[in-house]
């Protein structure tokens, strides 16, 4: 893990439910979102360094127990997490509960949070984020690393099949405020609707048959970290701005930039032109109209998608921002009121097909902007670097940075498509590659 630097596992238990999910709870219903996502954790670092001083030994014990305690208050409110997955229709709630290890880690914090590495914080985390839930045990692990200058960072995985960034966001949001809020009667537990989704989204019995592993090609993969702050991002939107798109957001501006600086690299590294596509992930609870929808628990995540022939009139910058911005509008008139099983069928076989396809470039945006994950307060501060941790092919992770402004672009890329894209000039003008983070 690095130079010296050493990640021992100290302690490992099972944390269940602080109380019993009662009977008529016992079997929740994957909806059709939950049966379209692979079968895969996701990961994400939450980074809190030791502000006050505290004695180092106490304080891993007093924050330990702090930390297990709200987590099995946590999942009586978010049961199926507790439960085992059965493939592909429903969680059985059988409080089987959730996987903690503690770890010591030989080197202070800001040594990690000097030049973040990826291949060093992987082992942060509880768990591979390609393990499948079949063969493993637990929807939800959690890893509390203690380094010896008292500061910790807490990794989470959770299953993508009981979860999206907005379940996810709501779920460690709850456990902070079950955890800070201990010494009062009623902590703040987030609103997730169990049950709802299913019944909004059914279940198609055509995808309860087994589908053999989704293969993620991992050769010649490489992870970068680029870090836009808010003065480069208004520097960019008042470039790109347009009579068609006066106010881009800050997610357009950045996507648009790394999609184009992305297709441009895929060309000087193939010598030939080809078209290329961009998925964005969106959260359905922010499309639909029903107010049934906003509190959904689960997958509600669909996928819009914009093409271009990275040709000088439809390739650059301005011209990409049209695009997405005109897809989206698109999408949300379209599904605002409804959307069906067969839509989101049609959603997920267009997005596979042409990700397989060897003649178009698809690059896969998943935004976690605007989720409060800087907001996470266990008792001991709000975290200084909350980072995301998946690693595919041709997917960009977008986060905010730490004051809100910024955004933090994760993305990983073939090497030699990587070696061109990192020194992109016109990139470069807005994006900082790795910065320190102490």
């Amino acid at each position: 893990m690095g130079l010296g630097i050493k990640v021992e596992v100290i302690h490992k238990e099972t944390i269940q439910p602080s109380s019993p999910t009662p009977h008529h709870l016992k079997n929740s219903n994957l909806s059709v979102f939950d049966q379209f996502l692979p079968d895969i954790y996701v990961p994400i670092l939450l980074f809190y360094p030791n502000n006050n001083c505290e004695e180092v030994n106490n304080l891993v014990a007093e924050r330990s127990k702090l930390l297990k305690t709200s987590l099995s208050e946590t999942l009586t409110h978010f049961y199926p997490f507790a439960g085992k997955f059965q493939y592909n229709d429903s969680i059985c709630c059988n409080d089987h509960g959730a996987a903690f290890l503690e770890t010591q880690v030989n080197c202070p914090i800001s040594k990690i949070l000097g030049k973040p590495d990826f291949v060093m914080l992987k082992q942060l985390l509880p768990a591979d984020t390609e393990s499948r839930q079949e063969g493993a045990s637990y929807l939800v692990q959690v890893q509390a690393n203690f380094f010896g200058c008292g500061g910790m960072a807490i990794g989470v995985c959770i299953s993508h099949k009981v979860s999206d960034a907005s379940t996810i966001s709501k779920f460690i949001s709850s456990w902070a405020a079950i955890s800070f809020g201990s010494n009062s009667t009623t902590p703040l537990v987030l609103p997730a609707e169990f049950g709802v989704a299913s019944s909004l989204f059914p279940p198609l019995d055509i995808l309860n048959t087994p589908q053999p592993p989704m293969e993620y090609d991992k050769e010649n993969l490489i992870t970068r970290r680029f870090v836009f702050d808010a003065s480069k991002i208004a520097a960019l939107k008042s470039k790109v701005a347009t009579a068609t798109v006066p106010n881009p957001t800050r997610v357009e501006v950045v996507s648009a930039l790394i999609w184009k600086c992305a297709f441009e690299a895929s060309r000087s590294n193939l010598g030939s032109v080809r078209p290329s596509e961009w998925f964005q992930f969106v959260n359905m609870r922010k499309i639909l109209v029903q107010p049934s929808a906003e509190n959904v628990a689960g997958n509600a995540l669909a996928l819009v998608s914009a093409k271009t022939h990275g040709s000088k009139v439809d390739g650059d910058v301005q011209s990409l921002v049209a695009k997405l911005r005109k897809c989206f509008k698109e999408f949300k008139v379209k599904y605002a009121n409804d959307v069906s099983g067969e839509d989101v069928c049609e959603f997920f076989k267009d997005y596979w097909k042409l990700t397989d396809q060897d003649d178009v470039d698809t690059y896969t945006c998943s935004s976690w902007c605007r989720f409060p994950f800087y907001a996470v307060n266990f008792g001991w501060g709000r975290p200084s670097w909350v980072s995301q941790r998946m690693e595919y092919r041709n997917l960009i992770v977008l986060m905010d940075t730490r004051d809100g402004d910024g955004i933090e672009a994760c993305l990983t890329l073939d090497e030699e498509e990587m070696a061109i894209f990192e020194v992109d000039k016109e990139l470069l003008e807005y994006a900082a590659l790795n910065p320190t983070l102490v």
